[in-house]
């Protein structure tokens, strides 16, 4: 029995097993779990869904579970969703910054916040600024705030320097 019942499910127009194989070489501890291919019922409700392309693809990211669908041009990707990455130093923060950011559009890079290649967003945000903004002194609170909004990227030395007031 699985310990989730709950599947992130990603509609893709034609790029989910490009998009999967993405982000497994980007998470460790991740991979391809199945791919599904349109049969010849499918094309007959939706003629762009040719017999033998690949209509899902199952993975996995850090254990969390996803299926890519390529479901066609019907439905786009927006930041209203977005996958949040933890990170501990500014060298994971870097890093998946600059994979998952890797062809996605700049414009759309704020406060952590990107959008990647495919169109999904994603907020790399260090572990510590919860704890940060989240402090009940307001005056450090308020400070770490005031840095993150300014910053596309975080910069973690930035951001404690911001909270401890050494600015």
């Amino acid at each position: 029995m699985s310990l989730t019942k709950i599947t992130t499910f990603l509609w893709f127009d034609t790029q989910a097993e490009e998009a999967a194989k993405h982000y497994i070489s980007i998470f460790k501890n991740s991979k391809i779990t199945s791919i599904h291919k349109y049969g010849d019922a499918a094309q007959k409700v939706m003629p762009q869904n040719i017999p033998g392309k690949v209509m899902t693809v199952a993975f996995e990211l850090d254990g969390h579970k996803f299926v890519g669908l390529n479901g066609g041009p019907h439905y786009t990707f927006n930041p209203a969703i977005s996958f949040h990455v933890g990170c501990d130093t500014q060298e994971e923060v870097d890093y998946f910054w600059k994979k998952l950011g890797e062809g996605g559009d700049p414009a759309n890079q704020r406060c952590g916040w990107l959008t990647d290649k495919f169109g999904v967003s994603w907020q790399i945000v260090p572990n510590a600024l919860k704890e940060m903004i989240g402090d009940e002194d307001r005056g450090k609170a308020d400070r770490a705030t005031t840095a993150m909004l300014d910053m596309k990227k975080f910069e973690v030395a930035e951001l404690e320097n911001a909270y401890k007031g050494e600015q």
